[in-house]
Order: C-alpha cells, then sequence, then structure tokens
C-alpha cells in the first residue's frame, strides 16, 4: 500500500500520526517508570548500552501496532524485523539516547515512523522526561506540542549552530576533517545530539545536525518531522533517505553551504 492509498483510502495520514502520537506516548510512561531510578544497564554487541525500559517500551509500541495494524511490517531496534514485502513499516526506536537514559539525562526520546520505501509518511519524536514532541505527516506540516514548528531563518554559516551526538565517531568514520571543516566555519557547536539535535533543527533552535553512523531506526521520523518544518534530512552525499547509514539535517537555507563545505 503505497502513499496515495494510505492518504485516499481508509487509513488517511492524520489518523496514523493520531495513533503514533498516542503509542509513543505510553511507550514513554514506560520509559519514565526507570527513568533516574538506577537502571541496570547491559551492554550489546556493538558496545551501545540497552535496558529493560528499552524492551518493555519496544513491547508496548510492537503490541499496539499489532493491535491495529496487523498488516503493517515493524523495524524495530532491540526487538528484531517484522519486515513485508511490500507496503507500509513502522520503524521504532523505544529510546533514542540510551546512553543519557542511563546517566540520568532527560535529553532521551521515543521514535515512531511510519515509513513507505525510503522516506517516512509520520513521524514522531517524543522526549517524555521533557514534556517535548515533535511531529509530522507529509503534507500536514511539522508541530510542536501542538504548536506549528518551522526551522530558522538563519541563512549564513558563521550564525549557525551546529550540533552532534558524539566527538569521537567522525574520526571513526572518515568524517574528522569534514567535521572540523564545520566546526570553523559555524558560530556555536554542542553535542546536543541523538534525536534531540534533530528536533533542535526542526524547531528552529539549531541549524545543523550531522552524524557520521546511524542506523534505520534513529532515522525513521526525521525525514518528515525536518522537511514539513521546512529543513532537509539527508545522507552526507545529499541523498533523502532512512537508510544511509549517516545523516545531516540542515534548516534548508544552510544546505548547499553545508555540502560544500564536509566535500573534500
Amino acid at each position: 500500500m503505497g502513499r496515495e492509498a494510505l492518504c485516499k483510502g481508509n487509513l488517511p495520514l492524520r489518523s496514523l500520526l493520531d495513533f503514533a502520537l498516542d503509542a509513543a506516548w505510553q511507550a514513554g510512561r514506560i520509559t519514565l517508570g526507570y527513568f533516574q531510578a538506577g537502571v541496570t544497564a547491559e551492554r550489546k554487541a556493538d558496545n551501545s548500552p540497552v535496558t529493560i525500559a528499552d524492551r518493555l517500551s519496544e513491547q508496548k509500541l510492537r503490541e499496539l501496532i499489532g493491535r491495529y495494524w496487523p498488516d503493517h511490517g515493524i523495524i524495530g531496534e532491540e526487538l528484531g524485523h517484522e519486515e513485508i514485502a511490500s507496503g507500509p513499516t513502522w520503524i521504532l526506536d523505544p529510546i533514542d539516547g540510551t546512553k543519557s537514559f542511563v546517566q540520568g539525562v532527560p535529553l532521551y526520546a521515543v521514535l515512531v515512523a511510519l515509513a513507505d520505501g525510503d522516506s517516512s509518511l509520520v513521524g514522531v519524536v517524543h522526549f517524555p522526561a521533557l514534556g517535548e514532541t515533535v511531529y509530522a505527516a507529509r503534507g500536514e506540516g511539522c508541530y510542536w506540542n501542538g504548536r506549528r514548528a518551522h526551522v530558522s531563518a538563519v541563512n549564513t554559516l558563521k550564525d549557525a549552530v551546529l550540533l552532534a551526538s558524539e566527538l569521537n565517531t567522525f574520526a571513526a568514520y572518515g568524517r574528522a576533517e569534514a567535521w572540523q571543516r564545520l566546526v570553523e566555519a559555524t558560530y556555536v557547536q554542542r553535542t546536543w545530539g541523538d534525536a534531540y539535535g534533530y528536533a533542535l533543527v526542526a524547531t528552529g533552535r539549531a541549524e545543523i545536525m550531522v552524524d557520521p553512523i546511524t542506523e534505520v531506526w534513529d532515522c525513521g521520523p526525521l525525514p518528515v518531522v525536518l522537511e514539513e518544518a521546512g529543513g532537509t534530512f539527508t545522507d552526507w552525499q545529499g541523498k533523502r533517505t532512512i537508510y544511509g547509514r549517516e545523516s545531516i539535517a540542515t534548516n534548508g537555507v544552510l544546505f548547499e553551504q553545508v555540502m560544500k563545505t564536509i566535500s573534500p
């Protein structure tokens, strides 16, 4: 089922967005029960942390999707894939920013997206501990806690706020020189990273967010959220995709300047 069917048939995007908002809120309530409560973290094969809160949050999301959209596929970070041959797929990150979550830092998110192909049709970025939610459906605009969200109008890199998740990953993935060029070209640099960095760009509080390594569950809701707010979400080559395993968000105005700056 493609976008046209989703919009014109029995599954309007607004209804799907309402479902995603409620699902993210329910999953977020589960995470809050473990937040700043001394939860124990395990190490996965890639050395990243995972907690019982991650697993229970994703379990709740899958339960809700199975109840209301049993014919849809699912890709989740913690509990595997239930993909279908074609059609809409829910992409879930039950806690984006588990390192922050474990440390008791409130900049973690529940990510819920409905994708059809290489981009998202519906996206929710919910920050349970902050009480913030940024969300969008294709053609319906982007919203931040019920208010229409827009990217900033900053049009020169020298005035831009640049964000990233982890500084050590740029060298590890061959992006250290590109990152340094961005640092030298921009006004403020901060590590308000993971999904929160992308939300800051979508709501006009920053201009650029970059990650040299991501997974599809990190990116699911971000294209529709950024684009409906007036910005861009691409890989480092400028391609619009959630499967690029790297990502750059901009306020749109600065997209070409960013691409030129990171080019060799």
